[in-house]
């Protein structure tokens, strides 16, 4: 029944996955790679890992996802995160356009709670606990 549900859910996450593809790009254009993973397309290296360490609100993460599209520093970076990142792609078809904002105001709500923006951030911790399941299962 997924794979019905599958083109709507793709254009519901779009407008994410189309901000990740241009990023994918510059990453491409500065000597960055891509690979497709589990109907996500992977961009790692070039710009893709100058943005994970070096932009703000990000921080240095291995990963990150936008969409359908994962932007990673390394190859290997991306085999570790992948299960997390893939949580992450779930979200996007169950949020659509609304994850990204959500994703910020429940990071300022913790934030104001005096808890950590990121690892207390709901979204976050769906993602840290599909990392414990058994594998070849994604929460």
């Amino acid at each position: 029944m997924r794979f019905l549900l599958q083109p709507l859910l793709y254009v519901w996450a779009g407008p994410a996955s189309l901000i990740g593809l241009l990023l994918g790009v510059a990453a491409l254009l500065t000597g960055g790679r891509a690979q497709r993973r589990s109907g996500v397309l992977e961009f790692y290296g070039g710009a893709a890992a100058w943005l994970l360490r070096h932009a703000p609100l990000v921080g240095n993460a291995m990963a990150m996802t936008l969409g359908h599209v994962v932007l990673g520093q390394t190859a290997a970076g991306l085999d570790i995160a992948r299960r997390h990142e893939l949580v992450h792609v779930r979200q996007y078809e169950r949020w659509g356009p609304l994850f990204l904002p959500l994703y910020a105001w429940l990071s300022l709500w913790m934030w104001w709670q005096g808890r950590d923006p990121y690892r207390d951030n709901p979204f976050e911790r769906e993602a840290f606990a599909a990392e414990e399941l058994p594998p070849g299962q994604v929460g």
